[in-house]
């Protein structure tokens, strides 16, 4: 048995039975064992964006780690971006990096790079296998890392010859601990901040967002008075009908600051102290009132679900009723306004949908004016890279199989990885894409104004998608799925409802 085929039969021994590949030369005796040892699930990717977004939405559906196959440092760097927005959204992911055999990188050949270097600032665990004897016992390490809560990214590098070389052992999976728990005279702690009667918010992230401790969180601010919101962007959301509404802190630095004016108390449960994603001038970095105090509850790697709980029990809080939320009047009518669009959306949403929200500028309003859709799941774009949507929607579709993605996307941003479609069409995945193209970088535009800049020509043409104009419909179909052009509601509600009873992927440029 070689290095490689050592690796594939830990990876599948340590539950890992999905690989988004892009392969190249030094993996070919990996894509060679994935052949001679059955059971994982190889899935191609025509970028490197494509496999590790894909990889992210796996995990955050799945709730365990795919592997992926990337070439070399040059590869592994095509993925960086996603690979940053997997970090940010805490999803595990096992990457394996091929790389020059250990006899031949000191010859400089074109494509040696240093892989360790470009992988640490997106992992939080890597290696480089140096014999193929202990490639085994690395893979092992490195889904076990990949599994340590909340979720990380492990990179194992491989060079090729520890991959082709007789004398691989595999190894059994490794266990795994539990998230922790938080200690009970912090819970004690947060629950005199509440008993305090000041001005507080419990500010949700990670597995916070879920449906059961969501109930928890609410049954809270049902008690004690608090306000509920989940940071600004999530891995996951479980929302709609019978859930717990929450809204999340804006975007734009003024809608923010305002939402957060006037808290005495920020309860971090599983979130971060929101600031703005950049500096503007004459703003604040730090969205939360100069005066707040910042209490933390459970941090990342906690059990959050279990310390709302603990909390509920310390305060008394009783079961509390859901606040009343509006259902969706039906699909709207005319021209396609982002409110429009999102009642259209809430109104046909299927049932448990998985909703993969790259909406950027369009999709701004579409999370509130949601609240009432079907129960369904929301996935963001959590480390503000673009180009992640589509990937995404690959992922969730294989990390959730029988549940219908709906991709609310971007056309700018839906450029950088449009090659995940060609993947949806290979795997035959029920997605429905939604393009909004409104043929520009839009949110780009309202940054100039918010850092000051007094455009021109030059620059607004930087910002312009047109001359040409992109064509959805048939950049899809050149992929391999169907797609038409909507531009009315009463269009997008025809071909949404089309799409959803029929399976495979499907995408809709609206015009807008």
């Amino acid at each position: 048995m070689n290095g490689a085929e050592s690796l594939v039969h830990t990876l599948l021994a340590s539950g890992v039975d999905t690989c988004f590949s892009n392969p190249g030369t030094s993996e070919m005796h990996f894509v060679a064992a994935l052949d001679r040892v059955p059971g994982m699930r190889c899935v191609l990717g025509l970028f490197e964006g494509v496999v590790t977004g894909a990889a992210d939405g796996y995990y955050r559906m799945a709730e365990k780690p795919a592997a992926t196959l990337l070439h070399c440092g040059p590869g592994l760097a095509n993925g960086l971006a996603n690979l940053h927005n997997a970090r940010r959204a805490q999803s595990g992911v096992v990457n394996i990096v091929g790389d020059q055999a250990t006899y031949h990188r000191p010859h400089d050949a074109p494509l040696t790079a240093d892989t360790e270097g470009w992988a640490r600032p997106v992992s939080g665990w890597v290696r480089t296998a140096m014999r193929a004897a202990t490639v085994g016992a690395d893979a092992a390490v490195a889904v076990q890392a990949a599994r340590t809560s909340p979720g990380q990214i492990a990179t194992l590098i491989l060079p090729a010859d520890t991959a082709w070389t007789d004398g691989g052992e595999p190894r059994a999976a490794l266990p795994v601990q539990p998230a922790p728990h938080v200690a009970p005279n912090i819970v004690q702690q947060i629950a005199r901040v509440l008993r305090g009667g000041e001005p507080a918010l419990l500010l949700l992230g990670g597995t916070a967002l879920r449906a059961g401790a969501l109930s928890s969180a609410h049954r809270i601010a049902a008690a004690t008075g608090a306000r509920l919101m989940a940071a600004g962007s999530n891995a996951r959301v479980e929302r709609g009908r019978g859930r717990v509404p929450i809204d999340r802190v804006p975007y734009p630095v003024d809608q923010a600051v305002k939402a957060l004016a006037g808290i005495k108390h920020l309860i971090l449960v599983g979130a971060v102290d929101p600031v703005g994603f950049f500096a503007y001038p004459g703003k604040p970095g730090r969205l939360a009132p100069p005066d707040a105090a910042v209490h933390v509850l459970s941090r990342a790697e906690h059990d959050h679900a279990e310390a709302l709980e603990h909390l509920c029990d310390v305060l008394g809080a009783p079961a509390a009723s859901l606040p009343e939320v509006a259902r969706p009047a039906g699909p709207a009518r005319g021209a396609p306004t982002p409110e429009a669009i999102a009642q259209t959306v809430a109104a046909l949403l299927p049932e448990q949908a998985i909703v993969v929200d790259e909406a950027v500028t369009t999709g701004r309003g579409f999370f509130p004016a949601t609240h009432g859709a079907a129960p369904h799941d929301w996935l963001q774009l959590c480390g503000g890279a673009i180009g992640e949507g589509i990937p995404l929607a690959v992922g969730a579709a294989l990390g959730a199989p029988g549940r219908r993605v709906v991709g609310l996307q971007a056309d700018g941003s839906g450029m950088y990885t449009v090659q995940g479609l060609w993947t949806q069409a290979r795997e035959r995945l029920d997605v429905t894409t939604v393009v909004f193209a409104n043929r520009k970088y839009q949110i780009l535009l309202g940054e100039l104004a918010n850092v000051g800049a007094n455009p021109g020509r030059t620059a607004l043409d930087m910002l312009d998608l047109g001359n040409p104009d992109l064509d959805w419909v048939r950049l899809s179909q050149g992929m391999g799925v169907e797609a038409a052009r909507a531009e009315t509601c009463e269009q997008l509600a025809d071909l949404l409802a089309q799409s959803f009873t029929r399976k495979g992927p499907f995408v809709i440029e609206l015009v807008i």
